[in-house]
């Protein structure tokens, strides 16, 4: 492809040099510049990758995009705006616009991104609409999942995995548009055609993320310039910020009486193994629904995947079945096992996803609730005390252990929990090896508890002492199952 064609539509460019060029490729990480490449060069948190223009011309690239001077180089120069935006721009027009081969869905808010999103996957292909999804648990397409690094990842990447799933034959593509990944532009250079709030609260806000709480809001609000149809949690005391400047039609769902998508009559429903919540849908669907996912906010995932859902050619059946048997690897989690008692693996690795996930399953009234939980290495320690203190009010029993200890003593990152849980009267007893926590958890439970496995949710591995090693609580339960129960501690 020649470099001109790759720079149509974009705006304000200057250009030195040929763009008659053949481009081999579009890089933006100058460690894998090739011969014939083009390079753009990102500004990042950390890292200004113009400081490199002249490496990855000698490494072979032919023409660079920059947003500001740099030095003489002889290669092609073209200078924009925004590398980020232009990037996006690029790689659209470089894998042949594969997003007006799908559908596509963009899903933004604070919380509920990962859920709505495998919820829709599940019913659209219920009905027999291939979906890919791009998010936190990966790249998904089919049975097969590619770890990403990022929920949201470069706009290279997301272009690239569009063309992948539509010459896999897929219908429909769910992308979790986090707010970085809006603020970076990395869902740039396409139209989604539904474009998805769910919640907004308080959250990215610091070094490397956002500036602001209005800046993040502002950089959640993008997706409404960038969509065909915008579909809202009216219930959500921000949505109208959300959707000022908006360019989409709009719809709304809600368990408000102003909701076009309307819920109802929402409860809780609870046996042994089966959490899950009830509603009925009225409005623009009339529905009767049940979810096999816990908590109130549940119904709230579940009403955002049917607004989106009743615009795919799908039936009723093919919503309530989906809804019904949905999973989602790492939130609120069920797992199988054969006593009288509930396991759940959440990736709750936070003060407020903490309390969020033991206040709703404190709604469920177990006999015991009892959380096991650890706290990441490297990261603020504030982070621990607070975690501590929220597992001490709302947990029976909080088992200790520990997460992704990095290049901390794990000891000492349980120390600073202990600090928070004796602000409380909450019972504890700490278990630094994970997988015995977990054992100790089984063993000891009794009918009618809920155990939480918190923090490594959807993860299967564990940092320590810089090392990733290989850890799915999944399999680590399927262990302990196949070995003789003891009673020990």
């Amino acid at each position: 492809m020649l470099l001109h064609q790759l720079l149509e539509g974009l705006p304000s460019v200057g250009i030195s040099g040929n763009v008659d060029l053949e481009i081999s490729d579009i890089i933006y990480d100058s460690r894998k510049v090739i011969p014939g490449c083009v390079f753009v060069c990102l500004v990042g948190s950390q890292v200004d990758s113009h400081q490199f223009a002249a490496q990855a011309v000698q490494n072979g690239a032919v023409a660079v995009i920059v947003s500001h001077p740099i030095d003489p180089v002889p290669a092609t120069v073209v200078t924009v705006a925004d590398t980020r935006y232009a990037l996006a721009c690029m790689s659209a027009v470089y894998f042949g616009h594969p997003a007006r081969r799908l559908k596509t869905v963009g899903i933004t808010g604070t919380k509920g991104k990962t859920t709505v999103s495998c919820m829709i996957k599940k019913i659209l292909e219920k009905g027999g609409v291939k979906t890919g999804l791009i998010g936190t648990l990966g790249v998904v397409i089919g049975e097969a999942t590619i770890k990403t690094s990022n929920t949201t990842p470069e706009s290279y990447e997301i272009q690239k995995y569009l063309k992948q799933m539509a010459d896999e034959g897929c219908g429909c593509a769910v992308i979790e548009a986090s707010s970085l990944g809006l603020k970076w532009h990395r869902t740039a250079g396409f139209l989604y055609d539904y474009g998805v709030f769910t919640n907004f609260s308080p959250d990215h806000i610091g070094e490397n993320e956002h500036a602001s709480l209005q800046e993040y809001l502002e950089c959640k609000r993008m997706l409404f310039r960038a969509c065909k149809l915008g579909l809202v949690n009216s219930d959500d005391l921000s949505w109208r910020e959300i959707i000022k400047g908006h360019t989409c039609a709009l719809e709304t769902f809600g368990f408000s009486s102003e909701a076009q998508l309307r819920g109802e009559n929402e409860h809780l429903i609870s046996r042994p193994g089966y959490l899950g919540a009830h509603f009925d849908v009225h409005g623009a669907m009339e529905l009767s629904v049940d979810v096999d996912i816990p908590g109130k906010f549940s119904a709230y995932n579940a009403l955002s995947a049917i607004a989106v859902c009743r615009h795919f050619p799908v039936t009723r059946q093919h919503i309530l079945e989906g809804l019904n048997e949905v999973k989602v690897k790492g939130r609120v989690e069920a797992v199988p096992v054969p006593g009288e008692y509930t396991l759940l693996i959440d990736y709750a690795h936070n003060a407020m996803s903490m309390e969020n996930i033991l206040t709703t399953l404190r709604e469920y009234q177990p006999s015991r609730l009892v959380c096991m939980f650890g706290a990441g290495g490297n990261r603020a320690r504030s982070r621990r005390y607070e975690m501590g203190e929220i597992s001490g009010r709302l947990a029976d029993l909080t088992v200790i252990t520990e997460d992704n200890s990095r290049n901390e003593d794990v000891m000492e990152i349980i120390e600073d929990i202990k600090t928070g849980m004796a602000k409380t009267n909450g019972e504890y007893v700490v278990i630094p090896d994970r997988k015995e926590a977990i054992r100790y958890c089984m063993d000891h439970a009794q009918p009618g508890d809920i155990v939480v496995l918190a923090g490594k949710g959807h993860e299967d591995y564990q940092e320590k002492n810089g090392r990733k090693l290989p850890f799915d609580e999944r399999v680590v339960v399927a262990e302990i199952l196949s070995q003789p129960q003891r009673k020990d501690g």
